[in-house]
């Protein structure tokens, strides 16, 4: 994608909403650059994350490729103050019996300033060795550098689109695209992949909701005017 195209698109982040036309306003035949390259955008870390085996790793390449920090590096930050149970679907998938002891961790993961997802992560200690465990619940690893020696991959089990740019269907109602500015507000939460874990012997270990954040668009581009 041509950087310089997007240059609409990080004034969005950094204001919140573009002033120029509505949506309203503009033609009912008519997309705006900024939706149509919202859309590729998001749709392209998507189609990252379902094609990896680690989304520490994908959004460790998003936080490189797209220059977000001077020290581009995924740092997870704890929520300690936080608890949730496991449901009885989660521990089902897991194929944990109701004796097994099944742990919570939450996280952020930042690439310098940006907050590029939250992840919720169910998993079972048993099933870890002692210096997993040990990383998980006193250190600040992201989940997936602390148990990547499992050589892990993971099944996506659902995908949500939580802001849709263009609207459903969009490519078969005839629209033209328009070089028009248009009102447009991102919510902080644009996208979220439920996912189990598996070792390399294809037994499951851990099952993890991640919400991926609008600052995933917070990254800098180049103006090929100049």
């Amino acid at each position: 994608m041509n950087l310089f195209r997007i240059l609409v698109l990080l004034s969005v982040i950094l204001s919140g909403v573009v002033n120029s036309k509505t949506s309203e306003e503009l033609s009912s035949s008519e997309y705006s650059r900024v939706e149509l390259e919202a859309y590729a955008i998001l749709q392209t870390l998507n189609a990252n994350l379902l094609g990896s085996k680690s989304a520490t790793r994908t959004l460790q390449a998003w936080c490189e490729d797209h220059q977000m920090a001077d020290n581009p590096k995924i740092i997870a930050i704890r929520d300690t103050g936080l608890s949730k149970e496991v449901s009885p679907e989660i521990r089902k998938m897991l194929q944990a019996t109701a004796s097994d002891s099944i742990a919570y961790r939450r996280v952020k993961l930042y690439c310098g300033k940006h907050v590029l997802s939250e992840a919720d992560n169910w998993y079972l200690p048993a099933r870890l060795t002692p210096e997993m465990n040990a990383l998980l619940t006193d250190t600040d690893t992201p989940f997936g550098v602390a148990v990547r020696d499992l050589n892990f991959h993971r099944q996506t089990e659902k995908v949500d689109l939580l802001w849709q740019p263009l609207p459903k269907n969009w490519e078969q109602q005839g629209r033209m695209l328009t070089y028009q500015q248009s009102n447009i507000t991102i919510p902080d939460s644009v996208l979220q992949h439920q996912a189990i874990l598996f070792t390399d012997q294809n037994v499951p270990f851990s099952y993890v909701i991640e919400t991926y954040t609008k600052e995933i668009f917070a990254f800098p581009v180049t103006d090929f005017r100049k």
